[in-house]
């Protein structure tokens, strides 16, 4: 299972389970009934809509419901269960775990897992489960199923006490051959695991085993096209199955070459990289050493070398080096079954997240998706705090405020080590934050190892998107945004971008108004701005937004003193258009029609 488990819940008793459950499935989010759930990652209103929209995405479902409404609930889209995703209902408290659908799709193994979590037992009736412990058609991870329709036939035939017989010409098969299943050694069907390609399988079931490593080398800029027809043809040259393949391998220089990971998406496995020195530590075992490519690269062998470094001392060549006009392809076999993971590194990745002004229901899910799947999180102390429901098994590196530049270079050298970092700023990464920063620093320092990422931005929720939320719409109209700090912009340029506001009848969201020893700044504004438009001009004040002592305040141009402000405040003026709706609490809007004629409310 790689999409993200959803654990629905419709009541508190429920969600006390799936808070448990988070801990222990490795991506999993909490959807909760509106009204009846007070905290959850999503929430929906409607239980039998939100359960076929989720089964329709192919959602792994953990319903801590009846399993009747999962059975009313997804009847009508049940139609092949070839393609179904895993649903699994708990009982309300946790005693039971039943695997209605998708049982060898994973079903099976989530409700013992919950199960084993909360206590309970684990209702499974698959049939080869409960006589053998074994699910011939839902293999460990990395194993492929070359013709699953064969494999209800064979269980058949192991529960009606028929000689099923187990070939093993590739890796192992513990997960077979450690269970109550009977095999025979001679036998009108078979099991059979291999690494070959099987073009006619007759009655066998033909399981392969991850035991290949694809080791690769190209050209800058070789086509995804090129590479990828170079694999499959060296790979039927061999008579060796692509099913079989664990890994992509190659040069660590290789790590942003598009045409790698086009290839290893091709494959449904990873990429993983290795050194130079690495690689070169192979050249006793290489079948085609090159002091070309060793004065290019510091390695002998790129696409062998690679091939050997993932399949250990143990393994060996079986397809030698093979040539396309860019590209070249080698592939190394293993005795045992590869762990990608175990295996060299993968291509670091580095996301700039912004977490919105702190409360989970501000944050985006593709935010909170991403700091699901990072092994490393990176940020300042409060803002780590703030997303603490995240970041449970991760590692956290946190800093002082003021040293975000420290942070973007801790989470750059972290990425460069093969991790999935997460640099986490308040509010939106790319306003006033860490995205610009980490790319100004990549563009600055134009290092080997931090060009070679992933590098992506996860926007969030602005402090001027959720003040404006807070109070109205006063963003109706143009607006701008300006930070008050002089510490990387010159005070001067901060007051040219002030008077241009003015003259702009610009709505102004103030960032940064004050700090402790920064002060004059703000009155500054007040006093530019009073240039232009009415005294009576709305001016919002939002504090805390999203957390613990939020205030949202409604005062006037005239009446802004500075120490009405701190650091954790936003301050947005408006236009000279920009209206007050009198009430508990007060509305502010920006009409989004310009009428110079209007006056500002009073």
């Amino acid at each position: 299972m790689t999409a993200m488990i959803a654990l629905v819940v419709l009541g508190p008793s429920g969600l006390k389970l799936a808070e448990i459950l988070k801990g222990v499935l490795p991506d999993a989010e909490v959807h909760g009934l509106e009204g009846r759930v007070k905290d959850a990652d999503v929430f929906f209103s409607d239980t039998g809509a939100h359960l076929r929209a989720l089964f329709a995405q192919s959602r792994p479902i953990v319903g801590v419901m009846a399993s009747g409404i999962l059975i009313r609930s997804l009847a009508p889209e049940l139609s092949d269960k070839k393609t179904e995703p895993p649903v699994v209902a708990v009982a309300d408290d946790g005693s039971v775990a039943v695997p209605l659908l998708g049982g060898h799709h994973g079903a099976n193994e989530l409700a013992r897992l919950i199960a084993g979590a909360l206590g309970g037992q684990a209702a499974v009736t698959t049939a080869g489960d409960v006589a053998f412990g074994l699910a011939l058609d839902n293999p460990p991870p990395g194993w492929r199923v070359a013709n699953p329709t064969a494999a209800k036939k064979i269980t058949a035939r192991l529960l009606a006490g028929d000689p099923v017989a187990l070939v093993v010409d590739a890796g192992n098969a513990d997960w077979i051959t450690e269970t109550d299943a009977v095999f025979v050694e001679d036998a009108p069907a078979s099991v059979i695991v291999t690494d070959c390609a099987v073009a006619k399988p007759g009655k066998n079931l033909v399981l392969h085993p991850p035991v290949l490593a694809l080791g690769v080398g190209c050209e800058r800029g070789a086509t995804a096209e090129e590479l990828i027809g170079l694999a499959e043809q060296t790979l039927a040259d061999a008579g060796l199955s692509a099913a079989s393949v664990a890994l992509v391998a190659s040069l660590d220089l290789k790590a942003d070459e598009a045409a790698v990971h086009a290839l290893a998406a091709h494959l449904s496995v990873s990429a993983r990289f290795f050194p130079a020195e690495e690689l070169e530590w192979q050249t006793p075992r290489l079948a085609n050493p090159s002091d070309v490519v060793f004065a290019e690269v510091g390695c002998h062998g790129v696409c062998e070398g690679a091939a050997l470094a993932a399949v250990g001392r143990q393994g060996a060549l079986v397809a030698e080096k093979q040539k396309s006009k860019r590209a070249t392809c080698a592939i190394a076999c293993s005795p045992e079954i590869i762990d990608p993971e175990s295996v060299g590194a993968a291509r670091g990745r580095l996301t700039v997240v912004g977490i919105g002004p702190g409360s989970a229901e501000w944050r985006t899910p593709e935010v909170t998706a991403v700091l699901r799947q990072a092994s490393d999180i990176v940020g300042y102390g409060l803002y780590l705090d703030l997303i603490e429901d995240l970041t449970a098994g991760k590692n956290l590196h946190s800093s002082d405020l003021g040293k975000e530049e420290d942070r973007a270079r801790k989470a750059l050298d972290l990425a460069a080590l093969g991790r999935d970092v997460a640099l986490v700023s308040s509010g939106d990464a790319g306003i006033y934050a860490l995205a610009t920063l980490a790319f100004e620093l990549l563009d600055r320092e134009n290092r080997p190892e931090w060009n070679r990422l992933e590098v992506s931005v996860a926007p969030g929720i602005s402090a001027l998107q959720a003040a404006a939320a807070r109070i109205g719409a006063p963003l109706g109209h143009d607006f701008c945004a300006i930070s008050l700090s002089d510490l990387l912009t010159p005070i001067e340029d901060i007051e040219r971008r002030l008077r241009a506001a003015a003259a702009g009848d610009f709505v102004v969201a103030l960032y940064n108004p004050v700090s402790k020893r920064r002060k004059k700044q703000l009155a500054m504004a007040r006093d530019i701005l009073l240039t232009a438009r009415p005294e009576a001009t709305p001016v919002i004040l939002a504090r805390n937004l999203g957390r613990d002592g939020e205030t949202v305040d409604v005062i006037t141009l005239g009446d802004l003193t500075v120490d009405m402000v701190d650091m954790l405040t936003l301050v947005m003026i408006g236009s000279s258009q920009t209206r007050v709706i009198k009430g508990s609490p007060p509305r502010v809007y920006t009409p989004r029609g310009y009428d110079p004629k209007k006056e500002v409310s009073e």
